[in-house]
């Protein structure tokens, strides 16, 4: 799970609070067209660090504002002094905020992808597949267009503690405790049941556990009837997993072009 980037961040961003803790706030990008699509990105990290300058370096960003979208980047609290269950309500929250800022800040509401990265892929599926998040935040699933997850794992918890080696074992059960019941409420693989968000489209690296959930997660999604495609990138090991953050954007980085067909295809009006 990645930590801090150190690139230098993309100029012309507003920090907006959605919520009052210090942690609850964002970065947005204005589109320099109005009425813009927009994408959403929640970074990784392990569920206990990073933060939203995670992307605002990276190409990403200016490739998103380059295409005529607009772009944000939010923060939420961390382990162990929020919950995971707290912090998918964030990511949930973040995206109500947005849309309710969506005539001032020059978006089209009706227009939002949500985008994840390692955890903050997990977050992302788990909103886009338990509705309770989006409900909660006066939303229902199609608020957004659909999700794209970039590396992610623990789309099951209980396979992946018991599955994923011991690199990031103590990782995964302090976010998701021990109680199988709770393990299972966090996992988007068990919440596949509509609603969903419309549509997924899930990217993994060459990693045995990655591979194994993301192929899952697309293939419940799909037999509860909800689009998802599962593609499968290059890279390999903790590099690839922070290349498919930190390169997204590239022309020449091979999921640029697969994100940027998923994007176009889901923002024609």
């Amino acid at each position: 799970m990645e930590g801090r980037t150190q690139e230098a961040p993309v100029p012309g961003k507003t920090d907006i609070a959605y919520g009052a803790d210090p942690l609850q706030h964002l970065d947005f990008w204005r589109a320099k067209a109005p009425d813009a699509p927009l994408v959403i990105f929640v970074h990784g990290g392990g569920w206990k660090r990073g933060d939203k300058s995670n992307t605002t370096g990276a190409a990403k960003v200016s490739h998103s504002l380059a295409a005529g979208y607009a772009f944000a980047s939010i923060d939420y609290r961390l382990v162990p002094a929020a919950t995971v269950e707290q912090q998918a309500q964030d990511v949930a929250d973040a995206v109500a905020a947005l849309r309710g800022q969506a005539a001032k800040l020059g978006f089209d509401p009706t227009r939002i992808v949500l985008m994840g990265h390692s955890a903050g892929a997990h977050l992302a599926a788990l909103v886009g597949t338990d509705p309770r998040y989006f409900a909660k935040a006066g939303m229902k699933p199609a608020a957004v267009r659909g999700v794209i997850l970039l590396d992610g794992a623990a789309y099951d918890v209980p396979r992946q503690i018991a599955e994923g080696g011991n690199f990031m074992h103590d990782t995964y059960v302090q976010a998701f405790g021990s109680d199988p019941a709770r393990q299972k409420a966090l996992s988007p693989t068990f919440q596949v049941a509509a609603p969903n968000a419309p549509d997924f489209l899930i990217l993994h690296i060459a990693r045995d556990d990655g591979t194994a959930q993301s192929t899952a997660l697309g293939a419940a999604l799909r037999a509860a009837g909800t689009p998802a495609e599962v593609k499968a990138v290059e890279g390999k090991g903790l590099r690839g997993h922070m290349e498919i953050n930190r390169k997204l954007g590239e022309p020449d980085y091979p999921a640029t072009a697969l994100v940027d067909a998923y994007l176009k295809r889901h923002f024609v009006r």
